[in-house]
């Protein structure tokens, strides 16, 4: 028997929850009868509940003070890179006790998706949300870059931010971005400039000059599982295949922490956990909780860093199908990771996107599911701005499409390395100017699909290194749109430097 279930969403402000709130969330969702939970890729709880135990779980819910919404999103998380601090890298200036006060001075839900993230860390996106705000050299101020909302293309703003400052202007430019529709969504290009302008001219904020352009690291995903030292404690990393964690584990989990004296938990973008502040004597405790729900700490590299849509479980089938052939041809995905999107639009974080298509045939062959396989620039999972590799896709395909495109990007990189390689320099420096020497590509005005000479488009049988300007015919593979309707734009570098 059909019974109808609903999504209660629950934000877990910037990846941080008290052990304390989390045992309250827990104990109200196994009075509604639910029994599992999973994260989201902006650091939030979801749970389902049937329809006739949604009133008991609005309930108590209320009653903790839990603030949620019901088969809804319109209030987005707030991403942070608080759980990176000090196990994955040690910031500057940036501390959490600064995290904590910026995501206090919040005093209303924003409803565009807002990220606050430390620029010498490479575990969280820095791109995914609307407004950016990423850390930069000078203490206590911060880059902002936007992505307006339904585009992919980055602005950024003119001035560096004040960190107390954050909450305040994300505040305003909601505001004019909601209140002036017609100017800022679903753009093709936006005056940032204008958005400036009336910004300012409602709040006089402290805005330093940006002196040096924002630097990200390149791209590495730290190993985010099992127990490991920093200093003289240990943070332990959980992550489920099935993104499931079961409320009796979770609140033996809250019930150890609050026994240890460990006051948070955190969340992360890739549906996982995280417990920092382990000390030594107490580790076999959490060794008896992992034995006791048979959890297992030690998944491969090439099955963690991929991205799928919440609460996806055509996305999610699709992942365990391509991670059993990964593992079958023992293949090599360090430096990179992949986004399986099934929705246009996802706002998903990944070098190599699998991007499911609608079905618009009625034909029995061309009614299958189809994909088409895309990358970034440079591989950068940080860039918006995307290449072609292979079109309409099917399932039993994409692997094989998925493992030479994995092939291609490591032969660039061992080229890049052996330029970079003083004993190389010499023999490669042509090898350099021919890989390396464009500095220009044309993007689609409609869709943002990229045509970059250096990879050509073999859909359209163009071969590397034909120039576009060379090209007579040519259309858009992804939405069909004419040559004239291509632009000139620089070409970005993101993976060293955004301006």
């Amino acid at each position: 028997m059909y019974r109808k279930t609903h999504v209660v969403k629950i934000n877990l402000y910037g990846g941080i929850v008290s052990a304390g709130d989390m045992y309250a969330i827990v104990n109200a969702a196994e009075k509604a009868g639910i029994e599992e939970v999973q994260f989201g890729t902006r650091q939030q709880l979801y749970m389902r509940v049937e329809d006739h135990r949604l009133a008991e779980l609005d309930m108590v819910l209320q009653e903790h003070n839990i603030d949620f919404e019901i088969n809804n999103d319109q209030y987005p998380n707030i991403v942070s890179s608080y759980v990176t601090e000090e196990v994955f890298q040690n910031a500057n200036w940036l501390r959490e006790g600064l995290y904590k006060d910026i995501l206090d001075l919040f005093d209303y839900k924003p409803q565009l998706k807002i990220n606050v993230i430390d620029n010498v860390q490479t575990f969280i996106p820095y791109f995914t949300g609307h407004l950016n705000f990423i850390a930069s050299n000078t203490g206590n101020y911060w880059h902002l870059h936007i992505r307006f909302p339904r585009s992919t293309i980055v602005y950024p703003w003119k001035g560096l931010i004040y960190s107390h400052d954050i909450p305040r202007i994300s505040r305003i430019i909601e505001e004019v971005v909601l209140g002036n529709k017609f100017l800022f969504y679903d753009k093709p290009a936006v005056d940032v400039d204008v958005l400036y302008m009336m910004v300012h001219a409602r709040h006089h904020f402290i805005i330093q000059e940006v002196t040096e352009p924002l630097q990200l690291p390149n791209f590495q995903l730290p190993y985010y599982e099992g127990f490991n030292r920093y200093g003289n404690k240990f943070w332990l990393g959980i992550y489920r295949r099935d993104e499931m964690f079961s409320l009796a584990f979770l609140k033996d989990i809250c019930m150890v922490c609050l026994k240890t004296k460990i006051g948070q938990l955190y969340s992360t973008p890739w549906k996982s956990l995280i417990i920092k502040g382990i000390d030594q004597p107490d580790r076999k405790l959490w060794d008896y909780i992992l034995g006791k729900y048979r959890i297992n700490v030690r998944h491969a590299s090439n099955e963690l860093n991929w991205q799928v849509a919440d609460l996806s479980e055509d996305g999610l089938n699709l992942k365990r199908y391509l991670i059993r052939q990964f593992d079958r041809d023992d293949v090599r995905t360090f430096g990179l990771c992949f986004a399986i999107k099934v929705e246009p639009k996802s706002g998903l974080f990944g070098s190599i996107v699998i991007q499911k298509k609608g079905n618009e045939s009625a034909n029995q062959r061309r009614g299958l599911d189809r994909y088409d396989i895309l990358f970034t620039t440079n591989f950068n999972p940080n860039s918006k701005e995307y290449v072609v590799f292979r079109k309409d896709v099917v399932k039993e395909d994409l692997a094989t499409y998925l493992i030479s495109l994995c092939k291609y990007f490591y032969e660039l990189q061992s080229k890049e390395e052996l330029i970079s390689h003083e004993a190389f320099r010499q023999e490669t420096v042509n090898v350099k100017q021919e890989i390396f020497s464009t500095n220009q590509w044309f993007h689609c005005k409609h869709c943002f699909t990229v045509y970059d000479k250096i990879y050509g488009d073999e859909m359209n049988g163009i071969t590397p290194g034909t120039a576009f300007e060379q090209i007579v015919h040519f259309e858009c593979p992804i939405c069909g749109a004419s040559k004239e309707d291509f632009q000139l734009v620089e070409r970005p570098v993101l993976n060293q430097a955004v301006h």
